[in-house]
């Protein structure tokens, strides 16, 4: 499993470089977590000073192991670090990946980074690794993340009810978006209109 995506994988265009995560990133990482305060959305994963070692280590072990790949977002035009996202749930054998755990600063987000980093991640899986599906989940209550996810063109497969037990007890319901192999051609065609029209705006 850990063959199937060749190391070390960098990805970029003119909005963002995906670059895999190390724990050199440890205080860019928290910076960026910091603009916004994002460890105080109940609803995400995202790491505050108090929990950044741990996050960096628990990533870097899974991609140790072949089950995840992880990446640090970083903002092409001035070199800073922005956020995460990784490849997980890995099935090669399947043809099969999820695509998470991203988070963005607060002043990266609607921005058109989400999209970028989407359609980079979306491109090598497809077109790369030649996946037959790419999941897409969130948390039900992450009403943002679920309209954003949408308008990559990901369709709504369910919703997993009582999928996990969040750290404070509460119950947590999974919603699952998935693209296709099939899909993929109209769904890039609809990522890269988006970024031109975002690019020709700016």
């Amino acid at each position: 499993m850990s063959e199937w995506i060749k190391h070390p994988l960098e990805l970029e265009d003119d909005t963002v470089k995906l670059i895999p995560l190390k724990k050199q990133h440890r205080d860019g990482l928290l910076a960026a977590a910091s603009d916004g305060n994002l460890w105080e959305l109940w609803y995400t994963s995202v790491p505050s000073e108090a929990t950044i070692d741990t996050y960096i280590a628990t990533a870097l072990d899974q991609k140790e192991k072949g089950e995840e790949y992880p990446f640090t977002v970083i903002d092409a035009q001035n070199g800073k670090i922005i956020g995460c996202t990784r490849f997980y749930g890995m099935h090669p054998q399947h043809k099969r990946l999820e695509i998470g755990y991203t988070w963005y600063a607060k002043s990266a987000q609607r921005t058109g980074v989400n999209t970028a980093c989407k359609r980079l991640l979306l491109g090598y899986a497809f077109e790369q690794l030649e996946c037959i599906a790419v999941q897409i989940v969130t948390d039900w209550f992450n009403l943002r993340s679920r309209a954003a996810i949408a308008r990559l063109g990901a369709k709504q497969d369910g919703v997993l009810r009582n999928h996990r037990i969040n750290a404070d007890g509460s119950y947590r319901d999974t919603v699952v978006f998935s693209i296709t192999n099939s899909e993929w051609h109209g769904v890039k065609k609809n990522l890269d209109f988006k970024m031109k029209t975002y690019n020709t705006s700016l």
